[in-house]
């Protein structure tokens, strides 16, 4: 995901034998079971990363048992690897490319390790997907909280009213965002929390007013009239809202990116899906794929949507027609 990771210094090793590969993949898995200790991450999911029915690769924040069939996120970016880190107990994936051993998963992953830290394999080990590194610290905990995520409005035109008049549809709802974090603490006082996961465990519910029209008119039937017209709330889509509308796009497309956004990621930026390591407002996987906008897309809204708008032109041709398709799939 992205920002910033220490370096641990690890030597090179020849290309051991298919037969040691198979020793050293038993050794790393009984190692795995027996390793106590613990580590640390300062921004666990920023740098070079950092959210199919059968196997689940892909998620959508907005509910973890929703796949994304088909992982269409990945398709643009070529062969992706896909390491587990377990971190005090909790799990996350570091998605990368041409990992070697385990201290370029945990570079991949701005994992930094502390002096008292332990790591299970060792830094050195040669790993694959089927590696499972193991990272504890000691004296710090995982901590879960909720947090709320705010509802829109949404306005739709209807000629079943006089003009004019507003009628409430659907009452708006709060989402609720789930962030995990590993706590240090020295005594009450909180000396570190890094952020492990930020998704949607709940999407909130847009409230719906009905505008009245009074009559049939040829703006009923378009695609702002039947998507809606989504009032901005806050910087993040204030900015969207105006950045689409004097760049050629529509109030419609400016709904379908709220819609999109708010049930992928709850307007985080550095929401992060435990599962895939989907990251940022569009859950880019992997993240670091966003680095085509800007040097910045680990922290930089702009940058993020940026991508996105460009991301749902090239696969779905329209920011509407991936709109469209995540209402099918809840995915995109």
């Amino acid at each position: 995901m992205a920002n910033h990771s220490k370096h641990a210094r690890s030597s090179t090793f020849a290309m051991p034998s298919k037969s040691s590969l198979v020793k050293i993949a038993a050794t790393v898995a009984a190692v795995g079971l027996l390793a106590t200790g613990g580590i640390v991450s300062r921004n666990l999911y920023t740098s070079t990363e950092q959210n199919t029915a059968n196997q689940v690769t892909a998620f959508s924040v907005t509910d973890s048992a929703e796949a994304s069939r088909g992982n269409a996120r990945e398709l643009l970016n070529g062969d992706t690897s896909y390491v587990t880190v377990k971190i005090n107990g909790k799990s996350r994936v570091v998605p990368g490319t041409n990992f070697t051993d385990v201290k370029s998963v945990l570079d991949a992953g701005d994992i930094t390790l502390e002096p008292e830290d332990t790591v299970s394999p060792s830094l050195t080990t040669k790993v694959d997907e089927k590696t499972v590194i193991t990272i504890q610290r000691a004296g710090a905990s995982v901590e879960v909280s909720d947090t709320a995520i705010g509802f829109n409005v949404v306005k739709k035109e209807t000629s079943s009213l006089p003009e004019g008049q507003e009628k409430v549809e659907t009452e708006g709802e709060e989402g609720v965002m789930e962030t995990t974090n590993l706590v240090t603490k020295s005594g009450d006082t909180v000396v570190s929390s890094n952020m492990i996961s930020s998704y949607v465990k709940k999407a909130p519910v847009d409230k719906v007013i009905l505008v009245g029209t009074g009559s049939t008119s040829s703006s009923s039937s378009s695609a702002s009239a039947s998507i809606g017209t989504t009032v901005p709330a806050g910087e993040m889509q204030q900015w969207a809202h105006d950045y689409l509308l004097s760049n050629g796009y529509t109030e419609a497309d400016f709904t379908a990116t709220v819609y999109i956004i708010t049930h992928e990621s709850g307007w985080s930026v550095t929401a992060t899906n435990p599962s895939s390591g989907a990251y940022g407002l569009p859950q880019a996987l992997p993240g670091s794929k966003m680095v085509s906008e800007g040097a910045d897309w680990a922290t930089n809204y702009q940058t993020q949507l940026k991508w996105f708008w460009g991301y749902c032109a090239q696969r779905y041709g329209s920011i509407q027609g991936a709109y469209s398709y995540w209402l099918a799939n809840h995915c995109y």
